[in-house]
């Protein structure tokens, strides 16, 4: 795609390119409305949205985030929410305008973004009750494919990756049941990221098989979405589902491995003639970054991807709906209704049968990891259109989820990334897959095959980041960068310390590996942070700049044993910042192994 008029003077809106111009000064948040405005109110004619804010409204709220003091990690980024998850004072329809109710809290998620300094745009358009991977099974009708128009956008994440592909947000939050999270990301050359299940709380979420459901992110590079998910993700224990290891989970960007190991079906055909070129040359471009190809038995991970609708987890998503469904059956979408009420007859001792048919899988499947670090497959086997769809609904959505049905069940991570065009002008994506909790390791693996692949980003004339890091903002001659560890951090009780003195957010980077973090005894509560000569790991903190001229009376309220020194960053730089005096640490409780005083916290409110 060649830039047009209509992208003439456009801000890029993937994260890098949008702090730079915010960190220049070019641009203020109420400015990117004015900007975005004639896309916005065009999009609407493009079945994306189901609730976007006015203009006006938007522009209040970027207008209210620059009169704040503080400046979260995602100030100003606009975003988009699937409309099966919750934004308190605005209607949840999951694609069903009878079924809408108004949540009076935000989901867990969409709190921990608007709480970053995110920008809300609005609500997308879905496969009705997130049932589909087509993107076309909706009474709003449905986002068109940006590279095909007789072609399905793929769901049921649809508005979500339309929104990210034509530029209108910078990042989108979707689900992923099925594969909801990825397909569309495959039809609309963006990144669908799809945590290890339990990582990013569900609370807030309309189900569709709540064992299972996943809250994706959808973006225009691999980076982008591990920024966000490294935000959002925590243990929730509000959420039965949420894992308290969550908090553990890695999102900092890694290198890409030098030499690793990576599973491919052993399947033939994988798919149409254009899957499949696309895909062997995936398979080279792994190959030349030093990857070495292992056939893989796949047979397992099919026959777990078969049991999401051949089997009893059907019945799950009829659990969460069968009451609405039975008093309103007009309401639902005929071929939501089919698949729905298609549970009804299946007994008891038949989902006793399927859980140990997966127990079966997963047990198989785990051999896999053994002989590989990651698996590749083509995200879709093949692009259905719009008329094969209407005419075989349920079987050409089936195909669409061969590579994708199995992740949860076996409660993997996964990451779709886009892998350039087809012969035939669409975008198409190859998935990467681990085990629960390799999510930075797939990111890392990602964002080097994404950059090598290089390329337009989504349907923009944007071109991709050459993955240079952004030089991250610099203090002001007069101004000090202090790093904070704890009770100074954001939403935490002494922030409006730094806040009250002007202190501005620079990052939120970790320290060097060379340090251990430890919560003191006594009251109140508040960690020490302290260097060590081994056994040192890195520790999350945020870097503030404070005008030296309010150093002096910041510096009175520090209270031993803490003092301010010097701390060394993992990208080699050194800051002032707390740290904590040797001998506080008799009696102290060590929870470096959290990574930071959030996650610590976390862990006892679980």
């Amino acid at each position: 795609m060649t830039a047009s008029r209509d992208w003439l003077g456009r801000t890029e809106l993937h994260l890098d390119g949008l702090a730079a111009a915010y960190r220049s000064g070019a641009l203020t948040p109420a400015a990117l409305v004015d900007e975005l405005a004639p896309a916005l109110e065009a999009s609407d004619r493009l079945a994306i949205w189901i609730h976007r804010a006015s203009i006006s409204d938007l522009r209040s709220a970027a207008l209210a985030l620059e009169r704040g003091a503080a400046r979260g990690p995602l100030w100003g980024v606009p975003f988009a929410v699937k409309d099966n998850i919750d934004v308190a004072g605005v209607p949840t329809t999951a694609g069903c305008p009878a079924y809408a109710y108004v949540p009076a809290r935000s989901a867990a998620v969409v709190e921990r973004l608007i709480a970053a300094g995110a920008l809300l745009v609005g609500k997308t358009n879905l496969d009705q009750f997130a049932t589909g991977l087509v993107g076309v099974r909706s009474p709003h009708g449905a986002p068109p494919n940006p590279f095909g128009a007789a072609y399905v956008p793929g769901g049921s994440s649809s508005g979500s990756a339309a929104a990210v592909a034509r530029g209108l947000v910078s990042f989108a939050l979707g689900t992923d049941t099925a594969g909801s999270g990825r397909v569309p990301a495959a039809l609309s050359n963006t990144v669908g990221c799809k945590p290890s299940p339990g990582v990013l709380s569900t609370r807030g979420v309309v189900p569709a098989c709540r064992s299972l459901d996943c809250i994706s992110i959808h973006t225009l590079t691999v980076g982008d979405a591990a920024r966000v998910a490294g935000i959002v993700a925590g243990h929730d224990p509000a959420d039965p589902y949420s894992r308290p290891g969550s908090d553990r989970v890695s999102w900092r960007e890694e290198p890409a491995p030098a030499a690793f190991r990576f599973g491919v079906p052993d399947v033939a055909p994988l798919g149409d003639p254009d899957t499949c070129a696309a895909f062997a040359r995936a398979v080279a471009e792994l190959e030349r970054r030093g990857g070495t190809a292992v056939p893989v038995d796949f047979a397992p991970l099919s026959a777990a991807a078969r049991l999401l609708y051949d089997g009893p987890w059907v019945a799950e998503r009829l659990c969460e709906l069968e009451r609405f469904v039975t008093e309103a059956p007009g309401a639902v979408l005929p071929v939501i209704r089919e698949i729905l009420l298609g549970a009804a007859g299946l007994r008891a001792t038949q989902a006793f049968a399927g859980l140990h048919e997966l127990a079966r899988c997963r047990r198989a499947a785990e051999a896999l990891w053994a002989s590989v670090d990651v698996l590749v497959v083509p995200t879709v086997p093949d692009v259905p259109t719009l008329a094969e769809v209407a005419a075989h609904p349920i079987a050409a959505n089936a195909r669409l989820g061969r590579y994708t049905n199995f992740v949860n069940l076996l409660d993997l991570a996964a990451l779709a990334v886009p892998n350039g065009f087809r012969a035939d002008g669409l975008s198409t994506g190859i998935t990467l897959i681990g085990p629960w909790g390799h999510d930075a390791r797939l990111a890392a693996l990602g964002a080097a095959f994404h950059r090598a692949a290089g390329g337009t980003l989504g349907a923009t004339p944007w071109r991709l980041p050459d993955g240079t890091p952004a030089p991250a903002p610099a203090p002001s001659a007069d101004e000090l960068a202090i790093a904070v560890v704890g009770a100074h951090l954001s939403g935490q009780p002494l922030h409006p310390q730094l806040t009250a003195r002007r202190a501005r957010l620079l990052g939120a980077p970790r320290t060097a590996p060379r340090y251990r973090l430890h919560a003191l005894a006594g009251a109140p509560a508040r960690p020490g942070l302290v260097r060590v000569a081994v056994g040192g790991a890195r520790i999350e903190l945020e870097v503030w700049a404070m005008p030296r001229a309010e150093v002096g009376a910041f510096l009175a309220l520090i209270p031993p044993p803490l003092c301010l020194g010097t701390i060394e960053l993992d990208t080699g730089e050194h800051v002032t910042g707390f740290l904590c005096e040797a001998h506080a640490l008799a009696g102290a409780r060590d929870i470096t192994e959290h990574g930071g005083w959030r996650a610590y916290l976390r862990s006892l409110a679980a």
